[in-house]
């Protein structure tokens, strides 16, 4: 899974001989809802803090949520996991 957001630290040359600077990543958690769907949540809570957070590399889904009314679904909520290459 590193691999897919820093592939500068996957590669075969062994820690010692690397002569380029190594990424730092920050990781930090955003909660983000919607009336549509949790995959319109995830996009929405992505936008939302690419207003704020540049170098965005990835995100998980730590949890989903939904909110029912009268047995009907009307709020899709997920809790993400963001992560991001310092400057």
């Amino acid at each position: 899974m590193l691999c897919e957001w820093m592939p500068d630290r996957c590669s075969p040359v062994p820690w010692g001989e690397r002569r380029h600077a190594m990424s730092v990543a920050k990781i930090i958690e955003i909660s983000a809802e919607s009336t549509k769907s949790f995959e319109d949540a995830v996009q929405h809570g992505i936008d939302r803090a690419s207003k704020t957070i540049h170098n965005i590399k990835g995100a998980w889904v730590k949890e989903q949520q939904v909110l029912v009314d009268k047995g009907k679904v009307t709020m899709y909520r997920v809790d993400l996991k963001v992560t991001f290459v310092l400057d």
